[in-house]
């Protein structure tokens, strides 16, 4: 067994491959028409659902296929073999969207969005940040006011990975004026009157996921739509926080191997000055510091998902692996741009494409900024 797999079961190599199948299969051959075209095609989604893909990750009890937080990882590393993050985070969405349904615990909510949306029947999305606000989310404006039988909500929501397709949106609102007790979930159905849903918006990288601005004018939302509760929001908030932390930092150290990997290939074949890259001792030692960020990126990220699958307090440690993984990230994409000079430059490129990609690690999930600051505040209570 290779060493970065030597803290792996064999159950994690093995969904790792099947998924990376899947992956390889689906995805891989189309990955760059689907990166110019901006989108991938919905009946994706359908045949991701159909393999269990879709389930990694969620309770067998409302449809999903298992596992924790060390097998999503697997799921991304498979995925990422299909040579696109945007396909990969656009099929992800779920990840995100539907933890705060599953740990309300209700089964009408669970049978129909959970059940359907695993299936691949439906698309969800996790509608928090806004036009003025982002990692702050107790300056959350969007508001949901009780009226009879159901809310009204009105605001606007921003950067809201997968919402243009969406079919309904796990929503944070106001409730309340207490800047976090006063948070709660609405699921908001795509189809009601009010809400508008703009054409996807144009980004550095990930292009093949689609993102949205969402905007809500007097949205009646039935009261059965509330999750978890008025006042719940921030808790369950919290919580879906780390498992999008974690996978963020899956997806900064897989791109960041890849981006490995592509060097490694192109240096060893690529000639100057009468020999191959690998020949010059300045690019066998960048090579080498860039296997060993990737390295340090994945093994803290992986034991992460470990300690989180054993029922362990995470908070500042996930918040770590996901600096760690953004920063390999970023600087193993540059580093592998470098070494393959003017072409590192051009979209048939794939480290290009891996580089603009890196780019949104250190901001998406809570900034580097906001992770450092909760890993402060954990060290001094």
């Amino acid at each position: 067994m290779r060493f970065e797999d030597m803290d792996l079961a064999e159950e994690d190599i093995a969904l790792r491959a099947q998924v990376a199948r899947f992956a390889r299969a689906e995805i891989a051959p189309s990955a760059c028409q689907w990166e110019e075209e901006g989108a991938f095609p919905l009946e994706l989604y359908a045949r991701a659902g159909a393999t269990g893909l879709l389930g990694i990750g969620f309770p067998e009890e409302v449809g999903g296929a298992g596992g924790g937080a060390m097998a999503v990882l697997m799921s991304i590393e498979g995925l990422m073999q299909g040579r696109s993050t945007g396909v990969s985070v656009g099929l992800g969405s779920s990840q995100i969207a539907l933890p705060p349904i599953v740990a309300a615990g209700r089964d009408d909510l669970v049978d129909t969005y959970v059940r359907p949306t695993l299936r691949g029947e439906r698309v969800a999305a996790l509608a928090i940040t806004e036009p003025d606000t982002g990692s702050d989310v107790a300056g959350v404006r969007t508001v949901a006011r009780r009226d009879g039988e159901g809310y009204v909500v009105n605001g606007a929501k921003m950067f809201i990975t997968s919402g243009v397709r969406a079919d309904f949106y796990v929503t944070l609102v106001r409730t309340g004026d207490d800047p976090h007790a006063g948070l709660s979930f609405l699921i908001i159905d795509r189809g009601l009157p009010g809400v508008e849903v703009s054409a996807p918006l144009r980004k550095t990288g990930w292009w093949s996921s689609d993102t949205a601005a969402l905007s809500f004018h007097d949205v009646r939302v039935p009261a059965e739509r509330l999750v978890g509760g008025e006042g719940a929001g921030f808790l369950l908030l919290m919580k879906n926080f780390e498992r999008e932390r974690l996978a963020l930092a899956g997806y900064g150290y897989v791109t960041a191997a890849l981006a490995l990997d592509e060097a490694l290939a192109w240096t060893r074949e690529r000639m100057a000055f009468g020999r191959t890259l690998q020949g010059f001792q300045v690019t066998r030692h960048k090579l080498a510091e860039m296997a060993t960020q990737v390295c340090a990126a994945r093994t803290l990220t992986r034991t992460v998902a470990r300690a989180m699958d054993q029922g362990q307090g995470v908070l500042r440690e996930v918040a770590m692996a996901k600096n760690v993984a953004a920063r390999c990230a970023m600087e193993v994409t540059f580093d592998a741009v470098q070494l393959f000079g003017g072409m590192g430059y051009m979209r048939e490129s794939f480290v290009e494409r891996l580089s603009r990609d890196a780019r949104l690690l250190p901001i998406g999930g809570g900034t580097d900024e906001i992770m450092r600051e909760i890993i402060w505040k954990t060290m001094v209570s």
